[in-house]
């Protein structure tokens, strides 16, 4: 029996609430039915989608950074990841000219090739890239991207890239299944924007109701090193939470047609971010708004 932990929930693997998700490697060389997956599924898992030796080149750009500001247990490997259990819990992350490596993996022609042909045109990927580092106890709670990156094309899509090999323990992503057919829920929390309307971003921080509820299905898989997940702005997602003693390394990135419109707070060679949330007021109490939505 595999038991894995979303926030304070344990699933058991193959149960009502959690499933493994559907590889699509098989028809990778085919992208009408890359096209279809993505509108059968919500999402494409691709094993070996990166180049491990890239992969393994950004991880320790990464690691490296953390080693400088005392995050990681001095009597480890550099390389495992092992939490300093002292630390004092705040992470800063270089901005994009100190990262030629993670640009070098997120950037590259492999990745930029299959966006191409996936999305039946040029493509391009936002300046802003979003590297995670997950301590042990935490975990992201359950949201649609749609909320922080909704001022350009809908028809965008989030590439979540693990920077090693995640093990259940360590806190890997997971999607609600069918989550992108929740009708009621894309038509009030899927029409915010955390800047224009100062709201919290997370939808739920319990994973149980969304199946109860919406009748949805957590999804998640044991990544290595080079694999990828693809998925849209209106895929519910959130993560396990992290019970071991190693950080969970990952980078989000974000790709698009050329031609549609585009977010400009992701974009440019310093890119503004969120310019409103949280700045003048504290952000609306996602309780209170769903009340007011009645969902």
């Amino acid at each position: 029996m595999t038991m894995v932990k979303i926030g304070k929930h344990a699933f058991e693997m193959g149960s009502k609430y959690l499933t493994e998700l559907r590889e699509s490697n098989d028809i990778l060389d085919d992208a009408e039915a890359l096209r279809a997956r993505m509108d059968e599924d919500g999402y494409l898992l691709i094993r070996g989608f990166h180049d491990k030796e890239t992969v393994k080149r950004a991880r320790i750009e990464l690691l490296q950074d953390l080693e400088k500001q005392g995050k990681l247990d001095a009597s480890a490997p550099l390389e495992e990841a092992v939490i300093n259990k002292h630390h004092d819990g705040r992470f800063t992350f270089q901005d994009n000219e100190h990262t030629p490596m993670l640009l070098e993996l997120v950037n590259s022609d492999r990745t930029m090739a299959f966006f191409d042909r996936f999305l039946g045109g040029e493509s391009m990927t936002f300046d802003f890239k979003w590297p995670r580092v997950v301590d042990h106890g935490r975990f992201t709670g359950a949201h649609y991207d749609v909320v922080y990156m909704g001022q350009g094309t809908k028809n965008l899509f989030t590439l979540w890239t693990p920077l090693g090999d995640v093990s259940y323990e360590m806190g890997g992503i997971c999607l609600c299944l069918g989550s992108q057919h929740f009708d009621a829920i894309k038509r009030t929390y899927g029409q915010m924007d955390v800047d224009r309307d100062n709201i919290e971003g997370d939808f739920s921080r319990n994973p149980l109701e969304l199946v109860e509820k919406y009748g949805g299905r957590w999804a998640t898989t044991e990544f290595q090193s080079g694999d990828a997940l693809i998925f849209g702005m209106y895929m519910m997602h959130a993560s396990l939470t992290n019970t071991s003693d190693r950080y969970r390394l990952s980078v989000d990135t974000r790709y698009q047609l050329r031609s549609e419109a585009i977010d400009d707070r992701w974009v440019g060679k310093k890119p503004k971010g969120h310019y409103a949330w949280g700045k003048s007021a504290p952000p609306k109490a996602m309780a209170e708004a769903r009340k007011e939505w009645n969902i």
